[in-house]
């Protein structure tokens, strides 16, 4: 996380000037471009002020219905130059450092802020009774209230990474004060809870980028979060930036194959497992030439071989397995089947006339997929008797799961594989999803780079060796940018459009029938400025290249795209994203992400076999961190209102919906009731154990995320002062109303027990118990 940058430094001398703007009439809208002629009228927003500026102190006060309400606090008095005021405008310099300009347009001040000098400006800072922020979904956020204070103390956020939308709302009585921020680059909140809460915006203006503006358009609105969030939905759709999914869908009908599909990660990263070989058989073979042929293999690698060879020299001192060692040479032979090294003549002296033409075509030319299909065959002649035949290896953990996925009833479904290389060596598990109607997509990455390749990281590695001296990001003082858990570097965006292409065209070239994309990273707004001489980059260049990858997948290859996080410059090309509905929880915080005998530690990215604990081992959170993230009192569904019908949002994998252990219910009444795909890992015994609630869950979420999926989310409501009973409303006639409470409550003369949700489907009418499902799931 980035420091606070230092506020502007204040020129000595004084003068007070204050403006009052008149009053306008709030109704009339600019003329419609082109672009926004093909979309609905836009509903109007913002209500009538007034406003008062002091350019001495840059004192932004609005006044509406005789109320005078502060927009920004006040700066160190300065002495101000060029002061010109107009009706409807001011403009003024803080010699040296920036000029101001303030327009009154017909709803809204239009406010920029250009440097003629400073390399950054902090304006505003604000101090309100709540705020109504885009952190993800959406919070509201209490001045007063003591969990945000301990969470937000000393807090900076780059505004690019950690808000999900460009605007912030000062919460107030009797009105909302709504910033819609127009310039997203080089922007950082600091939050100050000395007192009550309070945050400064600044902006920065790096040497590299010749756009010296920032600025707002200022709004004033009631205090529903729809009239709060309507200027700047209006706002996106002026600039041409909101596409709905069925317009989505009209490119690619794929798209609506997302429409009631829960979200499932699938691990099948082993092509062999125990079940299909022989292990008396195999233990006696596998010592003999296999076995130290791998320890010799993967000793290059990042895992190594130490467990296997130890492992080694046990098997034949035993007349059993423990699972421990089957874990360690399963893993081993699949490690390998990976490998451009694994063919040698002498381990492989005998190779199927199949496996004899792919070695004659040369191993380093082989495809990918060729590869694997090679070793597989390799393999397979050295197991003998000791494997059952190729075809059925993996099966029953991949194949024969999505089958029965289908059978049980769940009709739509989204299946993404860990790893590429899942489907390229399985590629009858990627056919079967395609045949039963789901979306299947790999995880991919380009958001760092190592000099070497590590299979266990292929996403990090380029065939392009110069890539990682002349296409790394640079900060300002000339060291590089290191990339994921601080290793190897991060990559240019703007120089890597090459490299993807390779590796898209390898990745598919054998017809592989993967029919979505999963790319890691790009639309969380992680964006850089780079100081390389050779390319230098500013975070708008970044952010538009990220656009164009994106728009390489969707278009060019006709893939259902989707990221993580989900910030929403990314919704126009992108169709999911993971991330937005629960973020990554604590990542600094040690009890979670080090210490691993904490109660609260959620496990290594790692396992042998199956699911890693990261993504598959429930876990408690702190009570702060179960405040602020999880709960329901505060949260507002900024994002769907806005993007609802536009692109469809969930979890982060690292949080999917069974990871927070007592949070189960509280997950599926969210996805209910802001229509949120649930988001599972799955294998063939977490399948087994959870089967029963995923199905009874999606007999009530499915049929209604098809019908709200393609709406617009049309009203809020919090029904109860302890705002645990809340509704939501998509288009005219589908409503849900979530009771998170663990009491019933009476509504309309309508009953809804604790726990429970009740969805209005037209004349129909669905009720679901999460409490009740929430014991389907197996103790941990």
């Amino acid at each position: 996380m980035n420091k606070r940058r230092i506020a502007w430094i204040c020129v000595v001398s004084f003068l007070t000037v204050a403006l009052t703007g008149c009053r306008d009439s709030l109704t009339t809208q600019p003329a419609l471009t082109e672009i926004q002629q093909t979309k609905a009228a836009l509903q109007p927003a913002g209500e009538p002020f007034d406003f008062e500026i002091d350019p001495e102190t840059f004192t932004l006060t609005i006044i509406k219905d005789g109320v005078r309400v502060p927009a920004s606090v006040s700066l160190p008095k300065t002495a101000v130059t060029d002061l010109v005021k107009n009706k409807d405008s001011v403009q003024w310099t803080y010699p040296g450092q920036v000029k101001i300009s303030i327009t009154k347009k017909n709803n809204y001040l239009d406010i920029q802020i250009n440097s003629i000098g400073a390399d950054q400006f902090q304006w505003p800072s604000v101090q309100s009774d709540s705020y109504i922020l885009p952190l993800g979904e959406g919070k509201v956020i209490p001045a007063d209230d003591m969990n945000w204070k301990t969470f937000l103390k000393d807090k900076s956020y780059t505004w690019s990474e950690s808000f999900s939308m460009d605007f912030f709302a000062l919460h107030a009585d009797p009105f909302s004060i709504v910033y819609v921020v127009t310039n997203k680059f080089n922007d950082e909140i600091h939050f100050d809870t000395s007192s009550s809460i309070q945050f400064q915006f600044s902006h920065a203006f790096p040497t590299l980028n010749e756009d010296k503006t920032y600025g707002f358009r200022l709004y004033v609105t009631g205090n529903d979060p729809q009239e709060v969030v309507l200027p700047y939905k209006n706002y996106v759709q002026e600039n041409g930036n909101y596409i709905t999914l069925e317009e989505k869908a009209k490119d690619n009908p794929n798209i609506r194959k997302l429409y009631g599909a829960p979200q499932i990660y699938l691990w099948s990263e082993s092509i062999i497992t125990d079940t299909d070989v022989n292990l008396p058989k195999l233990r006696t073979l596998f010592p003999v030439k296999l076995g130290p042929w791998l320890v010799q293999l993967l000793a290059g690698t990042a895992e190594g071989s130490n467990e296997l060879a130890q492992v080694l020299k046990e098997i034949p001192k035993q007349v059993y397995w423990d699972s421990y060692q089957k874990k360690v040479v399963m893993s081993a032979m699949n490690q390998g089947i990976k490998l451009k090294t694994f063919y040698s003549s002498s381990v492989f002296p005998n190779p199927v006339e199949e496996a004899q033409k792919l070695i004659n075509q040369g191993v380093d030319k082989l495809s990918e997929e060729k590869l694997y299909d090679l070793n597989k065959l390799l393999l397979k002649s050295v197991l003998q008797d000791a494997a059952i035949d190729i075809s059925g290896w993996g099966q029953s953990e991949s194949t024969d799961l999505v089958k029965d996925m289908s059978r049980s009833g769940i009709k739509n479904a989204w299946i993404g594989l860990p790893n590429w290389a899942d489907g390229l060596m399985n590629p009858k598990m990627v056919n079967e999803a395609n045949e039963v109607g789901y979306l299947i997509a790999p995880y991919d990455s380009y958001h760092s780079i190592q000099q070497n390749l590590d299979p266990s990281w292929n996403t990090a590695y380029f065939p392009d060796s110069s890539l990682y001296e002349h296409a790394t990001i640079e900060r300002k003082d000339g060291t590089k940018l290191a990339g994921f858990l601080q290793r190897g570097r991060k990559l240019n965006p703007t120089l890597s459009m090459p490299s993807v292409k390779q590796r898209v065209a390898g990745i598919l070239q054998d017809g592989i029938g993967y029919n979505s994309w999963f790319v890691d990273s790009d639309a969380t707004g992680d964006i850089y400025d780079d100081y390389s001489p050779e390319h230098p980059t500013t975070q708008q260049q970044d952010l538009k290249a990220r656009l164009e990858r994106f728009r390489y997948f969707s278009k060019d290859k006709q893939m259902v795209v989707g990221s993580e996080g989900g910030n929403d410059y990314a919704n126009s090309v992108i169709a999911y994203a993971q991330g937005i509905e629960s973020p990554v929880i604590a990542w600094e915080d040690p009890d979670m992400r080090v210490n691993k005998d904490s109660k609260y530690y959620i496990g290594g990215y790692y396992a042998p076999a199956g699911i890693p604990d990261r993504y598959g081992k429930a876990v408690p959170i702190k009570s702060l961190y179960e405040k602020v993230y999880s709960d329901p009192a505060y949260s507002l569904p900024l994002y769907k209102l806005v993007y609802n019908n536009s692109i469809i949002t969930t979890n982060h994998w690292e949080w999917g919906t069974y990871k927070i252990k007592g949070e189960e219910a509280d997950k599926m009444l969210y996805g209910l009731l802001y229509n949120v795909p649930p988001l599972y890992h799955l294998d063939r015994r977490t399948w087994e154990q959870n089967k029963a609630s995923i199905l009874d869950y999606l007999k009530v979420w499915s049929p209604f995320h098809q019908q709200a999926v393609t709406r617009e989310m049309s009203k809020f409501s919090v029904l109860t002062n302890d705002r645990l009973v809340q509704s939501t409303q998509y288009g005219d006639d589908v409503k849900v109303i979530a009771n998170f409470s663990d009491h019933e409550v009476k509504l309309n003369g309508e009953t809804i027990p604790s726990k429970s949700a009740i969805v209005y489907q037209g004349k129909q009418r669905m009720s679901f118990h999460a409490e009740v499902n929430a014991k389907l799931l197996p103790n941990p």
